[in-house]
């Protein structure tokens, strides 16, 4: 059973709902970092892959949110929370976290300064937080049709990324090492825009594609079902990725019109919807 700390609950509540004000999606966390609402299907293993389309709480980064009634209800569901995540990723801000790691004795700050030598970019002034261990969480915004993946040390030894799908411990959580705070001189700052050659580097090599019959099917109407439960914030995120695994499925050109007419009912336009398509498939090597 989870220990209740209420001040570190309240506390957290406060922070999240300030970090929602700001346009970042947030989610309560436990000690250990982790989401602090399980899953409401852990306990059926047939259960197919869901992301929030059943309604309830505990699909992790899928639950993220700006809405303060929400926030307020998930906090609710999990009073032993004592942080809060921040969902990557997600508009406006199309959050990217690079995390500079302490552990294992690599000195992650000089690798980052290295590749910024290597590959001409700086790193702009930016919220920066710093984690109870003294590593750092430096925080930048993507382009909107640009959907950058999760890594871990890919980049360099001890540099993990934090992208779409993943989150960042917020600033006034607190965890079982202690206090994540944002450095000095940062906090009245947003992220700022991510070098374009850095985010080269964050994105990964193309894949090579082996077509399939172009059959939409059950996985089609999945992908676009997937679309369609977008919650505010998510609708390009959710549209990109439905968008590459179609196309790396063999059935993007005959998914184009289901994906895009999903896309429109969730909120975005015609226009933004075709151009998050047309962005996975160069992504995936193909030709819009």
């Amino acid at each position: 059973m989870a220990t209740i700390d209420r001040q570190a609950t309240t506390l957290a509540l406060a922070h999240a709902l300030s970090a929602a004000e700001r346009g970042l999606a947030v989610i309560p966390l436990s000690r250990t970092k982790l989401p602090a609402l399980r899953s409401p299907h852990r306990d059926d293993p047939t259960a197919p892959p869901c992301h929030g389309e059943c309604g309830r709480f505990g699909h992790g980064v899928y639950d993220a949110s700006t809405d303060p009634r929400r926030i307020r209800e998930l906090f609710a569901a999990a009073p032993w929370a004592t942080g809060y995540g921040i969902a990557c990723g997600l508009e406006p801000h199309h959050l990217i976290g690079i995390d500079l790691d302490t552990k294992s004795g690599t000195d992650s700050s000089s690798a980052l300064r290295e590749l910024a030598l290597r590959h001409l970019f700086t790193i702009p002034a930016t919220v920066v937080v710093v984690t109870p261990s003294g590593g750092r969480h430096v925080w930048l915004s993507g382009p909107p049709d640009v959907v950058v993946p999760n890594s871990a040390g890919r980049l360099a030894p001890g540099i993990d990324i934090r992208g779409a799908g993943g989150y960042l411990v917020g600033p006034g959580s607190r965890t079982e090492h202690g206090v994540y705070s944002t450095a000095p001189g940062t906090a009245h700052l947003s992220p700022a825009p991510c070098p374009p050659s850095l985010l080269r580097l964050l994105m990964p090599p193309p894949r090579s594609h082996h077509p399939t019959p172009a059959s939409t099917g059950q996985h089609g109407q999945g992908l676009v079902q997937f679309v369609l439960a977008a919650h505010e914030g998510q609708r390009n995120t959710r549209l990109f990725w439905a968008a590459c695994r179609a196309y790396e499925n063999g059935i993007g050109p005959n998914l184009v019109a289901p994906l895009v007419d999903a896309a429109i009912h969730t909120g975005l336009t015609e226009r933004e919807a075709r151009a998050t398509i047309a962005s996975a498939a160069r992504m995936t090597g193909h030709h819009p």
